[in-house]
């Protein structure tokens, strides 16, 4: 069974983003994929240092991130936009992820042919579009393909009901376009 990461940008319990990676991993599931949702507060990872690289090898937390991104064959990437680019949380985990744990490793073994998608969720009316164009350069640049489907979801605060589900229609079907992009891409190149 196809197997799609999904990693949200915000490790703020009440965040848009969050509820945002919530909604594709239950869309991810109805595409007959195996959703891995990550929680990004189950990582807690220093700020890349080489320095602290070269000391100490990878951090568990990253070395437990990394193997979810290998087994994994496809990604979505759930990410807020902080100053018109991507978090700084979102930055660090894909920094980490991509370091070898030895000389052998083949550079960015846990990014090389991976296909992902880009989501954003953002109170403003551009929905975090701004810092998907520097996701989508970045992932791009270390070998993941990005398709080209994305999904920004403006004025969230509104767009989820009490329990923290999207509510709007038109959002759902967004998030699902985005997704059925992604799977059914894997799932060629698989």
């Amino acid at each position: 069974m196809l197997k799609v990461l999904i990693l949200p940008g915000s490790a703020r319990r009440d965040s848009v983003n969050r509820k945002l990676a919530a909604t594709a991993a239950e869309l991810v599931a109805e595409a007959g994929a195996e959703a891995v949702l990550i929680d990004p507060a189950d990582f807690p990872l220093p700020l890349y240092d080489g320095d602290l690289e070269e000391s100490g090898g990878l951090p568990d937390a990253a070395k437990a991130l990394k193997k979810e991104f290998i087994a994994a064959q496809a990604l979505l990437f759930v990410s807020p936009e902080y100053n018109s680019s991507v978090t700084p949380l979102m930055k660090n985990f894909i920094d980490w992820v991509s370091r070898a744990e030895s000389d052998d490793e083949p550079p960015l073994a846990a990014y090389r042919g991976k296909v992902a998608g880009l989501l954003a969720a953002s109170p403003g009316a551009l929905g975090g579009l701004r810092g998907l164009v520097h996701l989508r350069a970045i992932l791009g640049n270390i070998g993941v393909l990005v398709v080209p489907k994305q999904f920004a979801l403006g004025g969230a605060f509104q767009k989820f009901d009490g329990n923290g589900k999207l509510a709007d229609p038109a959002a759902i079907d967004g998030v699902r376009a985005v997704v059925r992009e992604v799977t059914a891409t894997a799932a060629k190149l698989a």
